[in-house]
This record gives C-alpha cells, structure tokens and sequence, in this order.
C-alpha cells in the first residue's frame, strides 16, 4: 500500500539526514537462486532463508542502516520490564560484544602504502607467541602484500574462496586452508619475523580481517601451523616445570613463559600489563569490537518498498524530496535472472528529472529489505489512516510503546532487533521520547500433529477451517489452548477436540438452567467461596499466559456446578452470580458462545464491555485444612481441622485418631513435632 510505504521512505530520508542510512561498496551475502543481496540475519546456517540455496559472497554497492551506532544500546534490556532470557542471549550473542586490543605490526619494510597492519585479539597475553599472520582474502593489502612469484596462487585461492558461504568459512570441522602472500610482518613487542598468510577461515567482517596465529594456544592457529610447517611457540604454561612437547593447543589459564619481561607473571594479569606496555609504546591499544554489521537493507527484487535515491550525473546522490513521496512501485516489472533489480528493466521507472538541477537523472532500482516494513508498525496501529505523519503523536503517547508482544523466537535477531534499532533511531531524531518497542515479550509454543512437526513433506498439517466447520471456532480456541503451556505448544490429536466439544455441551447446558429452581435461603458459603477461587485462579492464571490451568479450573468448576445443582444447594444469587463469572471468565478464549449465553441469560449486550470479574480476598480463605499426621516420620493418616487449631488441640486429634492407635501400642511418646496447619509428627521409641 503506498500510502504506508511511503513513510518507509520518509523514515528513510530522516535517517539519511542524520548519517543513519548510506551507500557503500561492501562483501555481501549473495543468493544465486533467489539473484539478490540477504542481510547476515537472513542467512540460516550458510544458506537463503527463503530458498535455502547456499549463499556466497560478492562485492556490490548497497544501502545500509547504520545499526552499529547503536550496539550498546541494544546490549542494555534495563528499559523493558520482562523479556525472555533466552532472546536476550540471542540478540547478545549476534551482537558479539568482544573486549581486547588491537595491535600494530610493523609493515614499513615494505614500502608498501601503510606502514602497519593491525590485528584484534582477545588473548594479548600470547603475542610473544605469535609465528604467522592472516588475512581475510578480501582484505585491502592482499595485493600489495602479494609478491609475483605467489601471485597467482593467491588469485587461485581468492576466487575460490567465493564459492564459499560464511558458515563454510567458519566450520571447526572444515580442512582448515590458506595460501602464503610471500610477504613478512614485524611483531612490534619481540621484533620477530613473521610471515603473512591469507585464509579463508578469516572474515572481513569481523574485527580488521587480520587476525594474529598463535598455535601454541588455539586450536585452529596450530592445525593450520602443522599443515603450513610454521614455527609453534609456547608462552603459557601450567607451571614452571612445564616444558612437554604440545600435542595440541594449550587453552587454559597459566603463567607466562618465552616472554621477555613478562616471564612467570600469570597470563590473566598479563593481559592487562602487555596492554598497557603496547599502549605507552603506540603499538597497540585496547578496544572493544562488535560481530553485529550494519542492517543491509538493499534488495535486487521487485516486491519491496522503492528506495527513494537519484542518482545525477552532477549533483551525485539525491534524495527525493518529501513533496514527491511516495516514489510508487510500478505495476508491471520484467524478471530476469540478471542478479540485478527488476526496475532496472523499467525505463518509466528509472528515467527521471534531477530535483537539483532538472538535468536527467536516473532512480535507485533496488528495493528495501521487507524488515523495514515491520520494524515500526506497531507505531502506526493507534491511527493506521493517519495522513499528516507516520503516526498520530497523541496516540502514540496514549498507547506506545506496546505493553505485550506475543511472537515466536525465530524473530529474535531480525524484526525484534530491527524495531528495537528503529525506535532508538526515531527517537534521537526526536520523533519521540520512549526507548523500546515493546515491554514485555512471551515466545509461544509450536502446535505439532499426533507426537511430530507439521511439514508439508508428511502431509500432516493441520488446517483449523474444517475443524471450526464441525465444532465452530470456539471449540477450535479452546483447544489450541488446553493442548499445554502456552510457551511450549502442545499436540494436536483429535480426540481432544472432541472433549473440548463435550465440555462447552456441559457449560450451555449448565448455564441455561433457571435459577429460580434454587430454594436455598441461606447462603452456601462454602459455594462462595469456590466462585471467588476461580476468579483469582484463572483471572491470574490467563494474567501469567496459563491459559491451560486457567480453562482445567473452569472445567472442575463446571463439574462443581454440576453438584451444587443436583443438590439444590445455592441461593439463586448466588447461582446466577457462578454462572455470570464463569461466562466472563471464558468470554476471551471462547468469544462467540459466551457472547450467545450472555444473552440467554438476562444480561445486556455485549459481555465484552463488561470488565472482568474481581474476587474478595476474604472469602477465598479456607476454614478449614487438611493436617497430615506422622509416626516417626511416615504419613500414617490426614484428619481435615479447623484453620489455626492450638497445638495442644492438634496433639489430641492426632492421639486420638483410630490409623494411628496401633503404632502407640507400647511405645514411649518422645516428642511431638507441630507445624501450624501442615502436620502432626509423634516421635516414638
């Protein structure tokens, strides 16, 4: 609908004058079967979420919001009042916040066009055993570093490289593979010699795509010394005494060896002093790096949002001007399995007038990422044909941000992240004040079929339209939520509907029975105070998303109110009171027939403008309880008592009881154990 993507233009431009949204030539994930570029959150181990063909990687001019600006930010959940743990970790561990320093080595040999290469490294209390170098093979200095004699081997290496998605890249379990440049670093701290190779197990992405080999004391760095026959150099140990040859990377904690000045210093404490050394010598400094990259929002398909950006061959890049939004998604594309968009196809789309100089122009043909779309909808619900802004402010501040998401975990590093960024942009561009999209956050289950996943390659999944033809909608919730607890799904066999339709028989038929046939005058209490139990019980239950408990309380109900009719023991207050809350209690899972028995019942329309049923604390309490009565410990009878009965009157009913006589026969009464309302122990000998 363009008259809501045109705001996804608009924020656009907003966060392209704040230095939030730009272009740049980067590594991209590239699907071949789908022909377009996928954000790093949509590549699900090494392939196309859509296609799920492997994705490989290419160098291309996309757009990007800048979501780095804000990877602190994101790392804090201190403004929302209750998210899961699980999607916090998710959305920590995809920011990948890493401390540690990041270090210079000495290239100026060279005379190449940079004196230095830095590297990042989390483990700094190992550069005295550094023995190589690598490099992503996208790195900017593998030319330079390149000499002619390995040139071609490198170039092999590098195309080959592409053919690989990032996940293959990373495989512990892959044939760890690299290439020699046939050029030497410095390590700075040591003034060693190091050679410089390139690998693919190092990513651009990531750090500064250098990264330092320490085989000694990492196990990938020491498969990929043995395969290349480079130098393995110990500088941790477990002790001093510690001198055996290493059958594979030393990891754990230790003192320092083979180091200079920092020899028997534990490697912890080294850390900090190394750093510290590096720093006062302008060779290296400590930082903290991200694994999260900037949100890539370019699409080379037709079914997105346009990117409103022309392109002049005097004034550069243009925004499009407010006035003209929304820049509209032609009607008619071509599609070719070109790799490029399908408007580039389009030459009414394309061919345009400068908004600067009325010279000829030409439009972005790449569309937005479909996250864009949903990283803020929930701001224009409150108002969704709001023409004047993409939100009405006044019912943004009545109703934002959302006190409730419900939604699977599968979102958590996309369109919750996404509208987490998008607020914390909106809001510094001063849009509004609030800071987080959504307060409080439940994952739900996943409904399988008869003890196994829904597939289509089965041929078990379940479609709700016949089962709501056979028993109506109503029966159809109610079973969704009685199959288990709500975070965790359930099984659908259907035998079970078939009881939820038998039971909502039973609350018709229950709560269409006349209560002027109850001649009760006094009131039962102990009928009282079981209605007010199942309001706090399932009012709470529903509250917490127990919707399973919340509808087993209101069938025990049921079948309690199928007692107290039998027996005629209620005043017809009191009946019509049970049937009432009871019809409100289960109007918000089963809307349509508590609606229809409201009705019948006498009530005005609608039970959906009434509000929930309130229960009194005071008549919820139990006059009575059951006292457990110990000998030595084993339970031996449960006798029901007056709430708050004395020890001493506890004691006698205990002695007294006819289960416990026959333990007492000739026993010595050593002690009696009391505890209040629980149980009576008798300690014997």
């Amino acid at each position: 609908q363009p008259d809501y993507y045109k705001w996804n233009q608009w924020f656009f431009l907003k966060l392209f004058e704040n230095e939030l949204a730009y272009r740049s030539n980067a590594p991209v994930n590239w699907c071949n079967q789908c022909q377009t570029v996928l954000a790093n959150e949509q590549v699900i181990n090494g392939k196309c979420d859509r296609c799920e063909s492997v994705v490989i990687h290419r160098d291309l001019e996309q757009w990007f919001f800048k979501i780095t600006n804000y990877a602190e930010e994101l790392l804090s959940f201190d403004k929302v009042i209750d998210w899961p743990e699980k999607i916090k970790t998710l959305q920590e561990n995809w920011i990948g916040k890493s401390f540690g320093v990041q270090v210079k080595f000495d290239l100026s040999h060279l005379q190449i066009s940079t004196p230095l290469i830095e590297t990042f490294t989390t483990r700094i209390d190992t550069l005295f055993g550094v023995t190589f170098i690598v490099l992503a093979p996208e790195h900017d200095l593998v030319s330079e570093l390149t000499t002619p004699e390995n040139k071609e081997k490198v170039e092999k290496y590098i195309n080959t490289t592409r053919e690989y998605s990032e996940i293959e890249r990373l495989s512990t379990e892959r044939d760890k593979t690299g290439v020699f440049t046939g050029s030497y670093a410095i390590n700075t701290i040591n003034g060693n010699k190091v050679p410089i190779f390139i690998a693919d197990y190092v990513l651009m992405q990531y750090g500064t795509g250098a990264v330092m080999g320490v085989p000694a004391h990492d196990q990938r760095d020491f498969e990929f010394a043995k395969k290349y026959d480079l130098d393995i150099v110990r500088v941790i140990a477990k002790n001093v005494n510690d001198t055996e040859a290493l059958e594979e990377a030393y990891t754990e904690s230790g003192i320092l060896t083979n180091s200079d000045v920092f020899d028997n210093i534990n490697n912890e404490d080294a850390k900090i002093k190394i750093a510290e050394h590096l720093e006062k010598m302008n060779l290296g400094k400590r930082t903290t790096t991200y694994r999260l990259r900037d949100w890539l929002i370019s699409r080379q398909r037709y079914w997105g949002t346009p990117i409103p950006i022309i392109y002049c061959g005097d004034c550069g890049t243009v925004p499009v001007p407010e006035k003209d939004l929304p820049v509209i998604l032609p009607p008619d594309a071509e599609f070719k399995p070109t790799g490029e968009s399908p408007l580039k196809y389009n030459p009414e789309f394309i061919n345009c007038k400068c908004p600067n100089c009325g010279k000829n122009a030409e439009r972005e043909t790449d569309t937005m990422d479909t996250f864009v779309d949903s990283s803020w909808y929930f701001l224009r619900y409150p108002n969704p044909k709001y023409d004047n802004a993409p939100f009405d402010l006044n019912k943004l501040k009545l109703w934002n941000p959302v006190d409730q998401y419900t939604g699977g975990a599968e979102h958590a590093v996309l369109h919750l992240m996404y509208s987490r960024f998008f607020v914390k942009a909106l809001r510094d561009i001063g849009l509004f004040k609030f800071d987080e999209p959504f307060l409080r956050l439940f994952n739900q289950g996943m409904i399988i079929a008869n003890h196994q996943k829904m597939s289509k390659s089965r041929g078990n999944v379940i479609a709700p339209d016949d089962y709501v033809l056979e028993f109506g909608a109503d029966v159809v919730r109610i079973y969704l939520m009685f199959l288990g607890p709500w975070d965790q799904g359930g099984d659908w066999i259907d035998s079970g509907i078939n009881g939820m339709a038998r039971w909502i028989n039973r609350v018709w038929n229950i709560s269409t029975i006349n209560s002027n046939k109850f001649t009760l005058s006094k009131e039962n209490q102990e009928f009282t105070r079981t209605t007010h139990k199942l309001i706090k019980n399932v009012t709470e239950d529903i509250d917490r998303f127990k919707f399973n408990t919340a509808l087993a309380f209101m069938m025990e109900f049921t079948n309690y109110l199928n007692q107290i009719s039998e027996k005629n023991n209620a005043t017809p207050e009191q009946w019509n009171f049970a049937i009432k809350s009871l019809l409100l209690l289960l109007a918000p899972i089963a809307p349509h027939i508590t609606e229809e028995l409201w009705e019948l019942t006498g009530n005005q329309y609608s039970i959906h403008n009434q509000s929930v049923p309130s229960f009194n604390p005071k008549l919820i309490e139990d006059e009575t309880t059951t006292l457990v009565i110990q000998v030595n410990g084993k339970v031996r009878d449960t006798i029901v008592v007056e709430i708050n009965t004395e020890k001493e009157k506890a004691e006698e009913i205990a002695l007294s009881s006819e289960k416990i006589q026959p333990y007492l026969v000739n026993k010595a009464i050593h002690r009696i154990i009391y505890v209040p309302d629980k149980l009576v122990n008798i300690v014997i000998k």
